[in-house]
C-alpha cells in the first residue's frame, strides 16, 4: 500500500512532523513518500494520503489548501487523514490553550477530502528563523519559544493510521 504524507511548513517544524509520521508508517510496512505539497502533482498513485499544515493566525498555509483544491476529486476516493501544527508555549497557559483549536479552514478541508480524522499537534517556535517583527512579538508574548512537539503522540496517531490501512488491505 502506497501512502503520501505531505505538509506545508513555514520554518520546517511541521515538515519534521510529516517525516516522523512517514517513518512510523514505513516501520509498519507501508510504502511511504513524504513530499511538500508544492511537489505533489497528483495523488492518483497513492492508496492513502496524510495532509498537514502549520497553522498561522488560525489558518492552514496556502500550499496545503492549494493541494486539497487541486486534488479534491482524487482525495475523496481514498482514505485521508489531516493534521495541523500550531500551539506553542506551556500547554497549561492561556495563550497555548487558545491556540489549541482547530484551524478555521479545518472543517471545510475535512468535508472536501472526506478525511477520517484531523489532529492538532503542538508546534515549535525558534526565534532564529523568525522575521524581526515576529521576534519582537515574542517580547510581548513570553514563554512561546521552544519545541513543544510530543513525538510519542505523533507516533501513536501514525500507528493508528497504519493499523487502519493494514487491516483494510487484509479485508
Amino acid at each position: 500500500m502506497k501512502v503520501l504524507v505531505t505538509a506545508a511548513s513555514m520554518h520546517g517544524a511541521t515538515a519534521e512532523i510529516a517525516q516522523a509520521i512517514g517513518r512510523t508508517l514505513s516501520e509498519q510496512g507501508l510504502a511511504v513518500s513524504v513530499l511538500p505539497p508544492e511537489e505533489v502533482a497528483s495523488v492518483e498513485e497513492y492508496d492513502a494520503v496524510v495532509i498537514g499544515s502549520a497553522v498561522y493566525v488560525g489558518h492552514w498555509l496556502d500550499a496545503a489548501k492549494d493541494l486539497v483544491n487541486r486534488c479534491r476529486d482524487a482525495l475523496v476516493t481514498r482514505p485521508v487523514w489531516l493534521f495541523s501544527s500550531g500551539p506553542v508555549g506551556d500547554p497549561a497557559g492561556k495563550l497555548a490553550r487558545a491556540m489549541d483549536t482547530d484551524p478555521v479552514d479545518a472543517v471545510a478541508i475535512r468535508v472536501t477530502t472526506g478525511a477520517r480524522d484531523h489532529r492538532m499537534f503542538a508546534g515549535k517556535l525558534d526565534r532564529k528563523v523568525l522575521t524581526r517583527p515576529q521576534r519582537a512579538s515574542l517580547l510581548v508574548f513570553r514563554g512561546l519559544e521552544g519545541d513543544f512537539r510530543d513525538w510519542a503522540v505523533v507516533r501513536q496517531w501514525a500507528d493508528g493510521i497504519a493499523q487502519q490501512l493494514t487491516s483494510a488491505s487484509r479485508a
